[in-house]
Parts: structure tokens; C-alpha cells; sequence
């Protein structure tokens, strides 16, 4: 017995073959990129770095993935590493660390940040764990703003940060790096940072 399918394809023509490739490959093409973009400009984005502001933590034409999702949802944290808009040329892109966060005082002396926290005595901020041997240069203080953030380079003597543009407004901040994904021997996966501050008496 026979069986009749009323579902079966005809033979289709070559120009319909055609037509029926492309039809499908559009479709895809439609799919993927209904995906892709909704990611690459609101969930992660890939920068270069570019200069020596961030040495040893970053390095000249490093390639990164930048979390733009996060600040959604959450505020910026003391030592996160950012990437945002340059304040006096909004179409350039910096990448700094978050040292001072909102409605704290910043103040830069005798090579030292000390915090001035919102609440609680003011303390010396402890960066070994990524400034190695290199000093912080510079006298001066600022008091941050409810959306204000103050950002300075690793490579303090080569930065050019919030010690001279001033702070950064929370609406410019695309996002904080998350991956770094070239070199692929330096490939690493960036965490929050656990400080240990040394509390001093207020001066």
C-alpha cells in the first residue's frame, strides 16, 4: 500500500531554488543580527586599549569586553576598572579605576589617597594590589558629587585623570571591563576588589 503525503514537496524550478536560498539565508541574517546588536550595544562591547595610562594592568593595543549591562542595576564600586566618555571630549574613550565614589572627598597627598567617606573616619586607600611599586603624584581634593566619581589611571605619572579633568559624571560611563581577551597568554577575567584601607584620625 501506497502512502500519500500532503505535505510533500514539488519539484522546485532553479530559479525558485534560488530565490529559496536566499529567502533562507536573509531569514538568518535577520535572526542573527536581531541578536547580535541588541548585545553588542547594550549588554557587552569591545574596546582597545590604547596608551600607558593603565600600566602594568593594562598594556598598549590590549583588547578587552566591557560589561555595559551592570550598571544597570548596580552602582560603580571602589577599584573597578571603567570605560567612559572623556568629560571635556565626549567623543573620546578613557579606561580608569574607580578610587572615589559618590558624596565622598577625595584627597591626594604625600603620595597617599585618603577617602572621606559619606560615614566613618577617613582612611588611606591601600592599591598595592595593582599599583606595584608605582607611585601616586599629585596634591589636590575633590568633593564628589551624587553622581560623581573620581578615576585615576594605574600608571599614575602617565594618567591623564580625575586630578586634572575633575570627576565623572555616572551618565558617561559605558561600562566596566570585564574579559581581557588579547593577548590570549593574558587573558583573565576581572573581579570586584577587596581592599584593605588603613583607617586614620581625622586631621
Amino acid at each position: 500500500m501506497s502512502e500519500y503525503n500532503d505535505f510533500e514537496d514539488e519539484e522546485l524550478s532553479p530559479m525558485q531554488k534560488v530565490v529559496q536560498f536566499f529567502w533562507d539565508l536573509l531569514k538568518v541574517v535577520t535572526i542573527s543580527l536581531a541578536i547580535i546588536i541588541p548585545v553588542r550595544y547594550f549588554v557587552i562591547q569591545p574596546f582597545y586599549v590604547k596608551g600607558a595610562s593603565m600600566e602594568p594592568s593594562f598594556y598598549d593595543h590590549e583588547y578587552l569586553i566591557v560589561d555595559e549591562l551592570t550598571y544597570r542595576f548596580h552602582e560603580a564600586e571602589r577599584g573597578d576598572i571603567v570605560v567612559f566618555r572623556y568629560p571635556k571630549v565626549p567623543s573620546q574613550y578613557f579606561i580608569k579605576r574607580v578610587v572615589g565614589l559618590p558624596g565622598e572627598k577625595v584627597e591626594i597627598k604625600d603620595k597617599q589617597v585618603y577617602i572621606y567617606p559619606k560615614e566613618g573616619k577617613k582612611f588611606i586607600l591601600d592599591e598595592k594590589i595593582y599599583l606595584a611599586d608605582i607611585e601616586t603624584t599629585g596634591n589636590n581634593s575633590w568633593t564628589l558629587g551624587p553622581n560623581e566619581y573620581y578615576v585615576m589611571g594605574d600608571n599614575r605619572g602617565e594618567s591623564l585623570d580625575s586630578r586634572s579633568f575633575g570627576p565623572v559624571f555616572k551618565d558617561l560611563i559605558i561600562g566596566r571591563v570585564w574579559l581581557r581577551g588579547w593577548p590570549v597568554w593574558r587573558a583573565k577575567v576581572f573581579s570586584d576588589i577587596n581592599y584593605n584601607s588603613v583607617a586614620v584620625e581625622n586631621q
